[in-house]
């Protein structure tokens, strides 16, 4: 996985704000934490920090391009500081989202049927469903049959 140091994104000012935000978005990358969760890190790191200034820090580094924000239906938005292209799992049952990479030597592009001369600038792909943890006694399954 892919997290690009935060002092890499040129333009960016990075504040002290930003850099707590910052930092506990990469911290807690493996649950892709919502603002609240950023919230509640942050706030044990800089006492004076607010639910505002996270959510400004977080539409920041969204627009700078330092993490993704991921939308799944009409959850909370999560953050995702992976920037290697990939998809998000959602566990319909215990509600984790986990980073779906493509199969070695498979390029994200390739995975997909475009229409003639299109060409993805960017792509955000969710997929529902079960997680190992909340029912491991099935196969993994590859996806709908088709």
């Amino acid at each position: 996985m892919e997290i690009a140091s935060a002092d890499k994104f040129d333009g960016l000012r990075m504040t002290k704000q930003r850099r707590v935000v910052y930092d506990v978005v990469t911290q807690l990358a493996e649950i892709h934490p919502t603002a609240s969760d950023v919230f509640a890190v942050a706030k044990e790191r800089m006492a004076a920090i607010s639910l505002a200034t996270v959510y400004n820090c977080l539409e920041t580094l969204t627009q700078a391009g330092a993490v993704i924000q991921v939308n799944i239906d009409r959850e909370a938005s999560r953050y995702c500081p992976n920037l290697q292209p990939h998809a998000h799992f959602f566990c319909d049952q215990c509600g984790a989202v986990s980073d779906v990479h493509p199969q070695s030597g498979v390029k994200f592009a390739d995975t997909w049927v475009l229409p003639e001369g299109a060409a993805i600038r960017e792509a955000h792909v969710t997929m529902r469903g079960a997680c190992g943890e909340c029912c491991p006694d099935q196969p993994a399954s590859s996806g709908p049959e088709s």
